[in-house]
């Protein structure tokens, strides 16, 4: 059974699950930005309409069971989910080679890491636990606070990122402070920033895609902000 998989910046489509089900490991293919195809493998975790695990190694917690994720991610191997930065990357998978396969392509998007068995016998596999679009309708960029942030250190969740999904920067800007300072991933789609002196909110955050795209989301996190607060933007790629 094949599944050729592309990186895309949007799609919205639905999973077929019998193509994954008749067998549970699979080849497939995948290719970045639609530009051409490429093998990859596939395999399919947790329940049919299930979030495969609780949260997944990006972070996301429980909001993989909510709008907009709704319980359909994928997680990838260590080469696509590239230490946390590949975290909320959209693909395109479509499945061939078999009487039960489609050839429509569906669109999933990495919330998770599979990091041992058949996700490191190949150079790029996907276990897959449902499809999602990556163009978020009507849903802003949003940043949750870590619980353990203070007023000399704040980690904050990056999520809901339309087009590329995916981060390869960000950086903090303190109120009235007039210069970028770069966060540090921490874990998944956690980023950090250590500031030494006491910190000076609102703060503005701004987000550079894999692709460079840059974003800025002004003064989100405000004055009186709290840890584990979860605050949205009025933006999104």
């Amino acid at each position: 059974m094949v599944f050729p998989m592309a990186k895309i910046s949007a799609s919205l489509a639905m999973l077929t699950a019998l193509a994954f089900l008749v067998h549970p490991c699979a080849s497939a293919e995948f290719h970045r930005k639609l530009s051409s195809w490429s093998d990859s493998g596939a395999t399919w975790y947790g329940g049919l309409t299930g979030a495969g695990s609780d949260g997944g190694a990006c972070g996301y917690q429980d909001a993989v069971d909510l709008p907009p994720f709704s319980s359909m991610i994928a997680a990838g191997s260590p080469s696509i989910y590239g230490g946390g930065k590949g975290c909320g990357s959209c693909y395109q998978v479509k499945c061939s080679g078999h009487e039960s396969c489609s050839s429509s392509p569906v669109t999933v998007v990495l919330t998770d890491l599979c990091p041992g068995g058949p996700c490191l016998e190949e150079p790029v596999h996907f276990d897959l636990s449902g499809t999602v679009p990556c163009k978020w309708q009507g849903v802003d960029i949003a940043f949750k606070v870590d619980a353990g942030s203070n007023d000399y250190y704040v980690a904050m969740l990056v999520e809901y990122e339309s087009g590329d999904g995916d981060l390869s920067s960000v950086e903090l800007m303190q109120g009235g402070a007039g210069a970028w300072c770069k966060m540090d991933q921490s874990w998944g789609a956690v980023w950090r920033y250590n500031s030494g002196p006491k910190l000076q909110p609102p703060f503005s955050v701004r987000l550079t895609s894999s692709s460079g795209k840059t974003l800025v989301a002004s003064n989100v996190i405000p004055a009186g902000w709290k840890p584990g607060g979860m605050y949205r933007s009025v933006v999104n790629y």
